[in-house]
């Protein structure tokens, strides 16, 4: 028992640690699901208004674990090249709480095939941090970065995306947070670290009812190690996806989504680390909605794979 506390102890640190000072920007499993999130060019891609929201507990069973909520509204305005969006996060990680709102706005270039557009965009917001340093247990009393509590210090920040798409294929690359700001408003070294971000996917027909959508990530941060994500999903019938997901050095997952409706979306999906620190919780789990309104009388294209 002892051990494991011990353990406990030192993995919690180590989240912190990578949060404060590496990635702090939580990642989800269904990144493709939640592109407006590290994108804001992605806003009002899908032709109508969306509502998509994914939790994810992480570590499930670990005290301190990372528990992440994000939600994101977008949609392309009557003059369709202009689409707006916005994005909110509530993000945990042990004594370290985030919330993030922001606004996004993307501005569309259409090709002589209406089939293919390249889009550009900028987003803008407030990062609310809070920090219990009192939580922790540290080997040194008078460690002047733990002296005293965050309490809700806002940090503005803003950021760029690009944005190229068709019914078959896309691209993306983005940095959501260009400025670097200390967590207090003061330090120079706990600082919300810049992420670049690039995507990458299509999807490829197999038969009449089957279709293959592969997808990858990659996310560059200062001082941490650059993270690759790749998944590939199974559509049957445009109605079930089922796929698999790998997170270099870092995890392995599968996923389920379910196109209840033209309009709803339903996924989960589960993963479990790939290092020893598996051995000390129950993997991790996530769930999604996703919503499109349609207002217009000629209806939406149906099925969206991305």
């Amino acid at each position: 028992m002892r051990k494991l506390f011990t353990v406990m102890r030192v993995a919690v640190v180590c989240a912190i640690t990578t949060a404060t000072f590496g990635q702090q920007d939580p990642h989800f499993t269904q990144y493709s699901e939640n592109m407006l999130f590290v994108n804001p060019a992605y806003a009002g891609s899908r032709g109508v208004l969306n509502f998509t929201g994914i939790h994810r507990q992480q570590w499930t069973g670990f005290a301190g674990r990372p528990v992440s909520t994000t939600f994101s509204a977008h949609s392309p305005l009557t003059y369709e090249s202009v689409g707006l969006g916005i994005t909110m996060v509530n993000d945990k990680t042990g004594p370290i709480k985030q919330t993030m709102l922001y606004g996004d706005f993307s501005y569309t270039l259409k090709f002589k095939n209406p089939d293919r557009k390249l889009s550009f965009g900028i987003k803008g917001g407030l990062n609310i941090v809070s920090v219990e340093t009192s939580e922790l247990q540290t080997s040194e009393s008078n460690d002047p970065k733990l002296l005293q509590n965050v309490r809700n210090n806002v940090n503005p920040n803003f950021g760029f995306g690009v944005y190229y798409h068709s019914s078959r294929f896309f691209v993306g690359a983005s940095s959501p947070k260009l400025i670097q700001r200390g967590y207090d408003g003061v330090s120079k070294t706990n600082i919300e670290q810049r992420h670049f971000y690039g995507i990458i996917g299509g999807v490829f027909p197999v038969n009449y009812a089957w279709k293959l959508r592969p997808t990858a990530l990659v996310k560059i941060t200062a001082n941490s190690p650059i993270n690759i994500d790749a998944s590939m999903a199974a559509i049957y019938r445009d109605q079930v996806w089922f796929g698999a997901t790998y997170r270099l050095n870092a995890a392995v997952g599968i996923f389920a989504q379910f196109q209840v409706s033209q309009q709803l979306k339903l996924g989960l999906a589960t993963d479990f680390g790939t290092q020893k620190l598996r051995n000390y919780n129950y993997g991790t789990f996530e769930i999604l909605a996703s919503y499109d309104f349609v207002f217009k009388k000629q209806g939406m294209r149906s099925p969206r794979y991305f």
